[in-house]
């Protein structure tokens, strides 16, 4: 069966799940997308790799990949292989003395290091079409076979948006969003970070 090649195009809070994530996987040259619900820690997890960010000590992800690393494991691709009662399952394709091997792994987790490895992300087209939502030429969404449209915050390729309470934070001096920012990297609330850091960039460029 022909693997389908995706990207991540955005991250953001969940609209049917409290204190849940939706990291939403596009198509890789094509109008489809694949939201999957995901739990807060694996979206910090993600979110960091995405911005780049450099924590203080590694996060259980980084650890993972540092271990491959140095037992001379290559993770080679992530393939999302089964869709069964609404949850995604997901395996991790290494190579180790040129022998493939394949790990199963939460979607959540796999994508995390995926991110980490830039390695690619793929799917099969069944799972495309039971999960899937389809987006017109401009950019709206379609319902799907799913039967659902895309949230709007789940739209901007590449964009990580948090409930941070960017409100609040237009309130806050430049000096008071740098004191915040350092006091929530402390403790390391990255998807808080994220938000204030946008939240600096954005006075600085004015």
């Amino acid at each position: 069966m022909k693997k389908i090649e995706l990207e991540i195009v955005a991250l953001s809070h969940s609209i049917t799940q409290t204190h849940s994530y939706a990291v939403v996987l596009g198509e890789l040259n094509g109008l489809r997308r694949l939201p999957i619900v995901i739990g807060g820690f694996e979206a910090q997890a993600i979110a960091v790799a995405l911005e780049r960010m450099q924590p203080s000590r590694p996060l259980t992800h980084d650890l993972m990949k540092n271990m491959l690393n140095i037992f001379d494991v290559e993770l080679r691709e992530v393939v999302i292989y089964k869709l069964e009662e609404g949850i995604f399952f997901s395996k991790l394709v290494c190579l180790h003395n040129d022998e493939v091997i394949e790990i199963d792994s939460r979607t959540s987790d796999a994508l995390a290091l995926a991110v980490r490895f830039n390695c690619p992300v793929y799917t099969y087209e069944n799972i495309l079409e039971a999960a899937g939502l389809y987006m017109d030429e401009s950019g709206k969404p379609e319902k799907g076979a799913a039967g659902s449209t895309l949230p709007a915050a789940e739209k901007t390729p590449a964009t990580v948006t948090t409930s941070a309470g960017n409100d609040d934070l237009k309130a806050l001096s430049l000096e008071d969003l740098n004191k915040l920012l350092q006091q929530v990297l402390d403790q390391e609330d990255y998807m808080r970070a994220i938000a204030i850091r946008d939240e600096i960039n954005s006075r600085k460029t004015k």
